[in-house]
């Protein structure tokens, strides 16, 4: 073992205990059982042929409003819904950093986003370490068809060693002008103090950012609706080759801004009947009692550089669930043609989000800088053929940086030296019983260089620092008491104790000695 790996190991089981110890009153555990066992050939493995394929679907931007979710705009999401009814659904799960490039670097390097160096839009992680191997390469090297449709790295920062075909062209699949925008009569807000216009080069996207856009038919020729036909379209030609087992990737853009859907998806939601947050605020709005560090001053994906009045922030929420319901749909439509080639008891599939998303809350229209429950908690399912815990929901803290590991031990794949995370395939046979004791982190920068805020997420609080050792402030939720986060209880004498050990847990995470 090099000593890079030692290294890596040595934090990693620090982490880990010390994890342990700060949440074993959190965390109920039967001293007395046994860790689940791990055999999770589906049913009919005597008969299978070929290993284990994989199916990963991906979105963009979602975060959980999916009705298996429990959402609370009451979501039609059947096919979402279904998989997880299938699979396991895991309820707690967090990306790693709440923008686009990093989260999904992350997860596909199976690597910190400190350890990666992508703390923006801009840096392809295979360019900046050309030593990993990305999961998709991964599974190439193991003699898999790899075959993408959509985004699942970052638009223009794909890996295509990865890819048995690769067309580097993923953009064009999400054209945003073929919709008839929908008319909303627009509301002037005074800008307040503190709050910041949109920067030069988000004018032209300033003005197209929240225009909402009604598809023709079903969504014909437009983006997520062409990945679903490129997606079915590998699902054939990897099944023509019986004796070769595959990985599609199906990378989705909704609910990404701009929102849009075909009407039918419009008309299952009344804005009327749309409620809005608790703390809804019509521009990026720091609470009292919050680190200023919290919220953004500039949106960055909807009402950038306005402000929402009430009656159009219920209308793009609604567009923004119609976007959701037309990506459900379209997820539908591969799932059920991997069905129709009788390959789904021989598929583990995959589904999930690269990060979260604010709805208005404290004004805040994006995922960028993010570090509260919303920003962070994506959807995950895994659908593996066979697993004792499938049907079952998962309530434990899990991170996509997990998904590298837990995929390896599915299939029978060798994990990389370095790759972190913890494979989830103990809570794919007891999704509630088996023992586990490990938190989920996310970090924010700012620059593209800094750490500037990490939170951490345990069974019952959120904390999360801005700067080292909480230079800019921090943020403490019990999030059982207070889901909606309204209330910092950082400065409490009361919750001392409790900031203590989950900051030594934070310093530890990104900032190791």
């Amino acid at each position: 073992m090099s000593e890079q790996d030692k290294d890596t190991t040595t934090r990693r089981s620090f982490l880990t205990k010390a994890a342990g110890a700060a949440l074993a009153t959190a965390i109920p555990v039967n001293a007395a059982q046994q860790p689940a066992t791990r055999n999770l050939q589906p049913a009919t493995g005597a008969k299978r042929k070929r290993p284990l394929n994989v199916l990963f679907f991906m979105s963009d931007d979602m975060r959980p409003e999916l009705a298996s979710y429990n959402s609370r705009f009451n979501v039609h999401s059947p096919n979402i819904d279904a998989l997880g009814a299938h699979g396991v659904r895991f309820d707690r799960n967090y990306c790693q950093f709440p923008l686009c490039n990093p989260s999904r670097s992350s997860l596909f390097t199976g690597h910190l986003p400190r350890e990666t160096n992508v703390l923006g839009n801009n840096t392809a992680v295979v360019k900046e370490h050309p030593e990993w191997i990305t999961l998709p390469h991964l599974f190439h090297q193991a003699g898999y068809t790899t075959l993408r449709s959509g985004k699942l790295f970052h638009a223009g920062l794909d890996d295509p060693a990865a890819w048995t075909v690769f067309d580097g062209d993923v953009e064009s699949m999400h054209p945003t002008t073929l919709g008839t925008k929908m008319d909303i009569p627009r509301v002037q807000i005074p800008m307040p103090s503190g709050v910041l216009p949109p920067l030069p080069q988000d004018n032209e996207r300033a003005a197209h950012s929240d225009e909402i856009l009604v598809l023709e038919g079903n969504g014909e020729g437009a983006g997520d609706y062409l990945v679903a036909d490129l997606a079915i379209k590998w699902l054939n030609q990897a099944a023509a080759d019986p004796d070769k087992p595959f990985f599609v990737g199906c990378g989705f853009s909704k609910p990404h801004s701009p929102p849009q859907a075909p009407q039918r998806f419009f008309d299952m939601y009344d804005p009327a009947k749309i409620t809005l947050p608790p703390d809804f605020a019509a521009w990026p709005t720091v609470p009292p009692g919050f680190p200023k560090a919290a919220i953004r001053p500039r949106n960055a994906d909807l009402f950038i550089g306005r402000g929402a009045s009430e009656s159009e922030a219920k209308q793009v929420i609604r567009a923004y669930l119609a976007s959701i319901s037309w990506a459900d749909w379209n997820l539908g439509r591969v799932v059920a043609e991997l069905e129709r080639l009788k390959l789904r008891d021989n598929t583990v599939i995959v589904f999930v989000a690269d990060h979260g998303y604010q709805l208005g809350e404290k004004g805040k229209w994006s995922k960028a800088g993010s570090l509260f429950e919303g920003g962070t908690r994506v959807p995950l399912i895994i659908d593996m053929p066979g697993a004792k815990g499938n049907g079952r929901a998962c309530t434990r803290m899990v991170q996509s940086l997990d998904i590298y590991r837990t995929l390896c031990e599915l299939t029978g794949l060798d994990v990389p030296a370095g790759v972190e995370g913890t494979s989830l395939v103990p809570l794919l046979n007891d999704p509630r019983g088996a023992k586990w004791d490990q938190p989920a982190y996310s970090i924010w920068s700012e620059d593209g260089k800094t750490i500037h805020g990490t939170a951490i997420r345990t069974e019952q609080w959120r904390y999360a620092e801005y700067g080292k050792d909480a230079a800019n402030g921090a943020m403490l939720f019990d999030v059982h008491a207070d889901p909606m986060e309204l209330t910092n209880l950082a400065d409490s004498p009361q919750h001392a104790a409790t900031r203590a050990e989950l900051s030594k847990l934070v310093n530890a995470y990104s900032y190791p000695s």
